[in-house]
């Protein structure tokens, strides 16, 4: 059975990420190992609106458990990949972010792939998970 991801919200951020040619893997597309960077690159300007980084977010560092990608479409040097985030899955130590890529080409926008990234609250000092803080729930929920 192949992964299938729904987002369970509406999209509050987006940023616009130039494809390089260093993305480009030998099939001629965006290889399938950048769509992660393409991630960590949202989600650190996801962070950073409001000045933190993924190691002081609201007073939590934040540590990533798991992801999955569902690929559903190509993107090409010279694109430039719209990544949309949403939230879901609240808990006390952990929450998803929800990943939609897509660029425009001819004049239609193309979907390159869903991500879900499980990201877990996580005390780097004492190497452990640690509970959500008031402060960085009340900005994702």
């Amino acid at each position: 059975m192949r992964i299938k991801i729904n987002f369970p919200a509406e999209f509050v951020f987006s940023i616009h990420i130039p494809v390089r040619i260093t993305d480009i893997n030998y099939g001629g597309h965006v290889g399938n190992d950048r769509i992660l960077a393409y991630v960590q690159e949202a989600r650190m300007a996801y962070f950073a609106q409001w000045g933190w980084s993924e190691m002081n977010a609201g007073g939590c560092g934040m540590i990533m458990a798991d992801s999955a990608i569902q690929y559903t479409g190509e993107a090409f040097y010279g694109d430039v990949i719209k990544a949309e985030i949403c939230v879901g899955n609240i808990s006390t130590v952990a929450f998803d972010l929800y990943y939609r890529l897509t660029t425009t080409r001819d004049g239609l926008e193309k979907e390159i792939a869903r991500i879900k990234t499980g990201m877990v609250c996580f005390d780097y000092t004492h190497r452990s998970m640690m509970p959500i803080s008031e402060v960085l729930r009340q900005k994702i929920a």
